[in-house]
Formats: C-alpha cells, structure tokens, sequence
C-alpha cells in the first residue's frame, strides 16, 4: 500500500542546478538544487524528465515551482516539481556542505519503557527553541545494543559520536559544530 503525503503549499525556488540523482535503475527522477542554505532534492514529473536531461547544464540558474508534501509517518519532506524554467547561467561555484549532523534515537520497547519518547520530545523542543531543528535529522532507530543504558541516543557529528549526551548538551554540540 502507498504511502500517503499530505499537501502543504506551492512553492517558488530559484537556484543552481547541480545536477541530477539517478535511483538504481539509472533512471533521473530526481535534480539537485544549490540554494543558499545547501542542496536540496527535488522530484522531476515524468513529463520534463527527457527535455530537462537534454537542455539543463550544471552551473544554471533555474526556477522551479514544485508542491511540498509531508510523509505523516515519518515527518518526511518531499519536494515534487511541476514547472522548471531556467533563468540565466553563471559560472559553477561550489557550494560548502553544511556540515552534517544526526541523532538517533531507539525506538525499540525497552528504551520507550525507560523514557524513550521523554527523550524524543526533549530532544525536538531544545532544538526548536535554538533554532537548529532545520540543520540536524533525527533518525529513528531499532536497538542499539546498549539496553543497560536506555534510552540511547547517539550524536553524529560528521565522523564523530557521542552517547549518553542530554539533550541540552546536544544543543550546545551542535551550536559549536554548525557555527
């Protein structure tokens, strides 16, 4: 059964095409847009798909209007384009990664038992209230093997780790690493 996606509002984007994203078929669904906050992906419809591939060159400014849906399940964003007009062409500059950052959370009957969804909630209100809810994904887990210790919770700072962390010391984390 699909998933159903709640409509949340149209939307205008301008930026740079970075280029597209094939799935495993190689198929180009998606394109990558450069916008100043970092790359997003948005979905091409199955109608622009053979014109774009042909005539967007990497490096072009583009507009899009697309539809924003939410996955009500997993609070998933998904961007669905339905115009896509190019605007000019400026050289390719190289955009910065944001530097990435994850925390997950185990969702598994023992931790959930042990404050779990506490911690969960916790977590989202300290990242709202500073404002760092957009630059960080939390990730819903199964068990991380480490039950003794529930709930568990792990921080992923690029290739760093950290465990057993407070939510407000997560904040003060992930403050340093983003700025």
């Amino acid at each position: 059964m699909g998933e159903k996606y709640l409509t949340l509002s149209e939307l205008n984007i301008e930026g740079q095409f970075i280029g597209f994203v094939s799935n495993k078929s190689n198929k180009y669904k998606h394109l990558q847009l450069g916008i100043a906050e970092g790359n997003i992906k948005i979905k091409i419809p199955r109608n622009l798909r053979c014109s774009l591939a042909s005539s967007l060159v990497p490096g072009e400014q583009i507009r899009i209007d697309a539809i924003s849906k939410l996955n009500p399940r997993n609070h998933k964003l998904k961007l669905q384009a339905y115009q896509i007009q190019a605007i000019g062409f400026c050289v390719l500059q190289q955009i910065p990664p944001q530097p990435k950052a994850k925390i997950m959370v185990c969702q598994k009957s023992g931790c959930m038992k042990r404050g779990g969804k506490g911690l969960l909630s916790d977590l989202e209100k300290t990242l709202c209230d500073r404002g760092l809810s957009d630059k960080v994904t939390i990730e819903h887990t199964d068990c991380q093997k480490r039950c003794s210790s529930a709930p568990n919770c792990v921080l992923m700072l690029g290739k760093k780790q950290y465990k057993k962390v407070h939510p407000e010391a997560i904040a003060s984390l992930l403050e340093n690493h983003l700025s």
